[in-house]
């Protein structure tokens, strides 16, 4: 391993300043990404700024019925937070599907974000990887790349981002705040990891030196329902192939859809909101041919490569299967469970 400075912030403003001070510096939370990318050779950071110990690891309800999450508070912690399963339950779910009760306990909000693809190219330094070392190609659209993006991939990258959490966090509509050296700001989650076009090293908006402070989440519609489900290759502890994160907010009187949000994870660089598929389920009665025509709508977009098409029949079982369960739930007046 490179030798490297650490400095232990503080506050917030004594992180970003160390952040600022030392070029090639890295935030340090919980490490369970970063130190096992320094170990490969793939992060090399000259100095870590550890944020560890700084007071972000609040769960708590604001007012209007926004639930705040701090940044470094622990997986297995949010996950277990009675507001957190009463309310989006689909968060503790994809947080509990994510990885062992281990890393679990280490891993934090703002580090589950952050975390980095999977692609064992990237994680390869022997291979060319535009997302690693810009410009060198991308060795995973002619080789292995079963496990890779079929949505919104680009000619420099076919990665997936690796989190359970964010496709949660995508269809929960959540924001994600950010501190800076010119202070607060906040960035739906939906927006915050970027498609690859033509600089698929930068994952994120997240600017130079910003730390991730909090994830905020809505009030949920009262009566409305979430679920995560993830299909994979073993029964736990890996990554997914396609999951699916579902809200439904359904009129049990009419049987009508008052509002539905739908996002993918395993299909692309980012959490997938599935936008056509919403806007063609709103107002509409979810049976099993409306549901099944607006997933298929949805995954008109995609783009499999060589060996991944494969991902495309399983996002729609998972969609159509989640849609189909929520639908019964809300009409029976049955709630979410973790």
């Amino acid at each position: 391993m490179k030798p490297f400075s650490y400095v232990r912030a503080t506050s917030l403003r004594e992180a970003t300043a160390a952040h600022a001070r030392l070029p090639g510096s890295r935030y340090l939370a919980g490490g369970t990404n970063l130190v096992d990318l320094m170990k490969l050779g793939v992060e090399n950071p000259a100095a870590l700024v550890d944020i560890s110990g700084l007071p972000l690891a609040d769960i708590e309800l604001l007012p209007a019925g926004t639930l705040r999450i701090g940044a470094t508070a622990r997986n297995s912690d949010v996950a277990a937070h009675p507001l957190v399963r009463a309310h989006h339950p689909a968060l503790a779910q994809a947080l509990l599907a994510g990885a062992s009760a281990q890393l679990r306990n280490a891993a934090t909000t703002g580090g589950n974000l952050l975390q980095r693809t999977r692609c064992p190219y990237f994680q390869d330094v022997s291979a060319p990887c535009n997302k690693r070392d810009p410009g060198s190609g991308c060795a995973a659209r002619d080789g292995v790349h079963r496990d890779h993006a079929v949505l919104g991939h680009s000619e420099h990258c076919v990665a997936t981002h690796p989190s359970d959490m964010a496709v949660a966090l995508a269809a929960l509509d959540a924001d994600i705040e950010l501190y800076g050296e010119t202070g607060t700001r906040t960035v739906p989650a939906t927006a915050f990891h970027r498609l690859p076009g033509e600089r698929p090293e930068q994952d994120t908006v997240i600017g130079d030196g910003e730390i991730v402070t909090a994830v905020l989440l809505p009030a949920a519609a009262p009566g409305a329902v979430s679920l995560y489900r993830k299909a994979r290759e073993r029964a736990s502890y890996a990554f997914a192939l396609v999951s699916v994160a579902v809200v439904l907010d359904l009129d049990p009187a009419a049987r009508r859809v008052r509002r539905v949000a739908l996002a993918f994870g395993g299909l692309a660089h980012r959490p997938w909101r599935a936008a056509t598929a919403e806007e063609r389920l709103t107002g509409a009665e979810p049976t099993a041919e409306a549901v099944r025509e607006a997933v298929d709508a949805e995954l008109a977009q995609a783009r499999p490569l060589r060996d991944n098409a494969h991902k495309i029949t399983l996002a729609r079982n998972l969609a159509c299967d989640a849609l189909a369960t929520l639908a019964r739930r809300a009409q029976d007046g049955r709630p979410s469970t973790p």
